[in-house]
């Protein structure tokens, strides 16, 4: 019978045991688990890279294919033109009407929405009775339907619509305008229907972030004798940063590509001569009326590439700070 006992040392201490082969070594926990999180993140993201791939990127590639023909949309491009569609979209003084007011709408709905939604959403952030209310109405316009906003307004500032009817019936009639259809005004007609719009949404945004000032921070400066207005300056307009760069994030981003609100509410005769139009709206008479479907996708191309450098320049001087910030790193 073989024994179980270890041997003894001839030295008297315990003896080693047996040599034998030792076991395989294990991978490192460490990179199992990096592992396990790689498969998590593949698995998680490959559907949404699937849909992005073939609803953004595919319809890109076309576009900028096609961008490159004189085509009418009827079988397969054959006449190439190169850049030619390009070169006549800078060429043509409607389309540079069209990038002014992008321009006009972009400045102006940060210039404008900016300070109304902010005051509003600070004193919304107090209490008092009937704030819910009151917020209530201050995001109404933003969940109502884009066509419905224009058909509203473009029937209240018609030459006989309710607009001009009230000024009259106060005397004002000196005050009565084609708001739609004079050339030098209609632009600006188009940015107070879009600030109605969509400040709501700036308003609710800024409540938001205004929910994540610590009260604590208020109290502090309060004891220290500062007032409502310095107290909102030095405390909660800073720790406020982060969420009105957001907010002019979407604004800038959403302002290049506004559409249905300029096109329902526009006058066709007014928007063909540039006073009311837009890249997009430029893009859909164009390719889409005119049948025009290469040089409608360089326009649409073209409203692309602004976007994106727009997008690449504002993430890159103000929005840096806030996403790294954002993000931590695990400690080794």
């Amino acid at each position: 019978m073989t024994s179980t006992n270890p041997t003894v040392d001839p030295a008297g201490g315990a003896a080693a045991p047996p040599a034998g082969p030792r076991p395989a070594r294990r991978p490192s926990s460490r990179a199992a688990e990096t592992r396990r999180k790689w498969y998590e993140i593949i698995g998680l993201t490959t559907p949404a890279v699937i849909v992005y791939v073939m609803f953004v990127l595919v319809p890109m590639g076309f576009a900028f294919y096609y961008s490159l023909f004189r085509w009418r949309g009827v079988g397969p491009p054959t006449d190439f033109v190169g850049f030619d569609n390009y070169v006549l979209a800078f060429q043509d003084p409607i389309f540079l009407d069209a990038l002014r007011n992008n321009g006009i709408i972009v400045f102006g709905s940060l210039l404008i929405q900016g300070p109304i939604a902010l005051g509003v959403a600070l004193l919304l952030n107090r209490n008092f009775r009937g704030r819910t209310v009151f917020r209530l109405l201050a995001f109404v316009p933003y969940v109502l339907a884009e066509v419905t906003v224009g058909i509203m307004w473009k029937l209240l500032l018609s030459d006989a619509g309710t607009v001009n009817a009230f000024m009259q019936s106060l005397g004002m009639g000196g005050l009565v305008q084609a708001w739609l259809a004079d050339l030098d005004l209609v632009i600006w007609t188009l940015l107070f229907i879009l600030t109605w719009k969509y400040v709501g949404f700036a308003i609710i945004l800024l409540l938001a972030g205004l929910s994540n000032v610590p009260q604590e921070l208020n109290e502090a400066a309060a004891i220290d004798g500062a007032g409502w207005w310095q107290t909102q300056r030095h405390v909660t307009l800073p720790l406020l940063g982060p969420t009105i760069r957001i907010w002019m994030f979407l604004s800038m981003i959403g302002s290049l590509q506004v559409f249905d609100v300029i096109w329902v509410t526009s006058v066709p005769a007014v928007r063909s001569l540039g006073a009311s139009a837009t890249m997009a709206t430029y893009m859909v008479d164009n390719g889409f009326f005119a049948r025009l479907w290469g040089y409608g996708n360089a326009v649409a191309v073209i409203l692309f590439a602004i976007s994106f450098v727009a997008a690449v320049l504002f993430q890159r001087f103000l929005l840096r700070r806030d996403i790294e910030g954002a993000i931590t790193r695990k400690a080794n």
